[in-house]
């Protein structure tokens, strides 16, 4: 039970100035509603997971890495392992903290079903969600000295590693783990404060000057913008495109709204290819038809990148071999064309008599609620009937054909995104030549050679139109002028230390 361990009596922070409460209302439901959930990527209870259940590495307030349960680490020049040393210290039972403890952890947060090995065998991929680690094994080299031994290079295991749900939770019932920080409930809040110096867990080292408690509140997005607006939270975290709308009415004046740098999956899923979406050229058509320039106005956020490419454009690596599609239409030809291919499937369906569907194809979409999802259907359903295509909002435990892809990435490399809508994980529609030019630029002997073959998969899967990108996603805060500790991150959730340690000057 996750959260239920977590639950600690708070002592008095001895030899410590305590500054004032920080209020804080987190976009989400409420951890108590669900103990016994881990952590998974983009959800409001992140931060919260990550101040009480540390991995081997975590990340500041701009989302660096720095350590947690790992007090420093070497890589080898190949790549290939990775050998953390931990800290001396107490899980928060008390108990010591021990490699063989951490080791075991790991191997079961890392390996599916076939295992991770403790020596020279295990599974090739193992796997965090979607995310896959091609892991050798994980062992123990000392009391407080673990070895991750990679079958291939992982340059982005750190940031892996320091997500919460890789928390390292050990023990046969989960009750070692440690944190920075300590929780309990206050009422219909939580409240987290530092573990202090004498304490079991992970103290912060040196004690910081100052420290205040942080006071939680999870909720609709709709309460936690009106506590703000109305005074009562300095901060309100968790903020997605859905509710983007209930904060511009109020923030964007006032200079409070902050967007996370974060790269991602931001457009629609084809999660049924029958009908008009079995043909790659008409799932295409759907795509081209789409004005994405007037969804960035229509979200008023000037800074938004929109993008017809499945990868974010931009990133580290990003050899600009990809280009953002159909630049040489315009919106008009663009729909042009899309709209011919739907008369022919109009056509093509009433030749060979199949009944009910000589009609205008009619596509179900699935979004959340909320007011920018009503915002994106609008702009949808009017693109889509320009070229002769009836979009419909799929109402609850409705069978929909589209559904919305809203997800930050792990780490910002093109890898991640091909390994998300690859075959593995994406089976409606995918691009069998894509995959295996993905998992050939693993092995590639240089960096140009594995440039080219994650190019190559690139336009693979954008051919084969499985997924219609629509832009990056928008994650977003409402933060008061007066709050330290807070800074944008790429990774869309907010540490929670560095707020309570943040000197306000008050």
């Amino acid at each position: 039970m996750l959260f239920a361990s977590i639950l600690l009596a708070l002592p008095a922070a001895c030899g410590r100035s305590t500054a004032g409460v920080l209020d804080i209302s987190v976009i989400g439901a409420d951890p108590a509603a669900n103990p016994a959930r881990h952590a998974t990527s983009d959800t409001a209870a992140d931060g919260v997971l990550a101040a009480t259940h540390a991995g081997l590495v975590g990340f500041d307030a701009e989302g660096r890495l720095i350590p947690a349960l790992a007090e420093r680490w070497i890589v080898t020049d190949d790549g290939l392992g990775y050998i953390f040393r931990l800290r001396d210290g107490q899980w928060a039972d008390g108990t010591p903290i021990t490699a063989g403890d951490v080791a075991a952890a790991l191997r079961r947060a890392l390996a599916p079903a076939g295992g991770v090995g403790t020596g020279g065998g295990g599974a090739p991929n193992a796997g965090v969600g979607p995310d896959r680690i091609a892991i050798r094994s994980i062992r123990v080299m000392a009391r407080r000295v673990i070895e991750i031994d990679l079958a291939q290079p992982q340059p982005d295991l750190l940031s892996l590693l320091a997500q919460p749900e890789l928390a390292v939770i050990a023990g046969p019932h989960g009750q070692h783990h440690a944190g920075p920080m300590e929780l309990s409930r206050d009422g219909a809040q939580w409240r987290a404060r530092l573990v202090p110096p004498d304490r079991p867990g992970l103290p912060l080292v040196p004690p910081p000057n100052v420290s205040r408690p942080l006071l939680l509140q999870f909720q609709p997005a709709q309460a936690a913008v009106a506590r703000f607006a109305n005074g009562q939270a300095d901060l309100v975290l968790g903020g997605t495109f859905d509710s983007l709308p209930l904060a511009t009415r109020i923030a964007m004046a006032r200079g409070n709204l902050q967007f996370d740098p974060v790269a991602g999956l931001f457009g629609l899923d084809v999660v049924t290819a029958h009908g008009f979406l079995a043909d790659a050229a008409n799932r295409e058509a759907v795509a081209m038809a789409i004005d994405r320039a007037a969804l960035a106005a229509a979200v008023g956020v000037g800074t938004w990148q929109s993008t017809t490419r499945v990868v974010s454009p931009g990133l580290d690596g990003d050899s600009g071999a990809v280009a953002e599609r159909w630049t040489d239409q315009t919106l008009d030809q663009r729909r042009a064309v899309a709209a011919a291919r739907v008369a022919a499937w109009i056509t093509a369906t009433a030749r060979a008599s199949m009944p009910g569907n000589a009609a205008a194809p009619v596509l179900v979409l699935a979004l959340p609620t909320g007011p920018g999802s009503d915002i994106l259907f609008e702009r949808l359903h009017a693109d889509l009937a320009a070229i002769g295509v009836t979009l419909t909002r799929a109402a609850p435990a409705q069978a929909a054909d589209l559904v919305l892809v809203d997800t930050v990435a792990r780490y910002p490399r093109a890898r991640w995104f091909l390994e998300r809508l690859g075959c593995a994980g994406h089976a409606q529609v995918c691009s069998a030549p894509g995959d295996a030019s993905a998992a050939a630029a693993l092995s590639a002997t240089n960096a140009e050679a594995a440039a080219a073959l994650l190019a190559d998969a690139e336009a693979q899967i954008t051919m084969a139109n499985g997924f219609i990108p629509l832009g990056r996603p928008l994650r977003w805060s409402l933060v008061r002028g007066t709050v330290a500790g807070f800074a944008p991150n790429p990774w869309g959730w907010h540490a929670l230390p560095p707020l309570a340690t943040a000197d306000t000057g008050g």
